[in-house]
């Protein structure tokens, strides 16, 4: 089973190390990440361009006008669709995580240490909304980790999404 992970980036260039994130994604080769720049005024474009070229299953879309981040979602989710073959995708937007402790870096760090729970993403523990087509498959991931109670820091400090 693949498993792909959508991060929604929006003017994050100083929150993102791009070479802790280099080193974490190359840790986790079994899921594919697609990072989706929604339409940053900042660096965050050309920071993620560099991550996505040193990570052979890292991919970058750029959305060029600001959307929701649920239709962030959705551009990334039909990326990865036609691109990968995936069973399961979920998905996490910056702009709805605290890091004011930890960084976003932190939320690489939270996907590495996570990866088995990742990948054996079962619906079951984590009772997903009803959705359509491609979109039946998504999961938030933030959500998911609090729900499997993982002992990690930064998860322990978000609260549930709203999405």
């Amino acid at each position: 089973m693949k498993t792909g992970v959508i991060i929604i980036f929006h003017n994050n260039a100083k929150d993102v190390n791009p070479s802790i994130f280099i080193e974490n994604i190359i840790k986790v080769s079994d899921l594919k990440i697609c990072f989706v720049n929604n339409n940053s005024r900042d660096n965050t474009a050309f920071i993620l361009e560099i991550i996505a070229d040193r990570c052979d299953n890292v991919s970058l879309v750029n959305i060029k006008k600001t959307k929701s981040d649920i239709s962030a979602i959705r551009a990334g989710a039909r990326f990865m669709n036609s691109r990968y073959n995936l069973d399961k995708i979920a998905y996490v937007s910056t702009n709805l995580l605290n890091t004011k402790y930890h960084g976003l870096n932190a939320l690489i760090h939270a996907i590495v240490d996570n990866q088995e729970d990742i990948l054996n993403y079962n619906k079951s523990v984590f009772e997903a909304k009803k959705q359509n087509s491609i979109f039946k498959s998504m999961f938030s991931l933030v959500d998911y980790l609090k729900t499997l109670k993982t002992n990690n820091a930064f998860i322990n400090l978000q609260r549930l999404s709203k999405l």
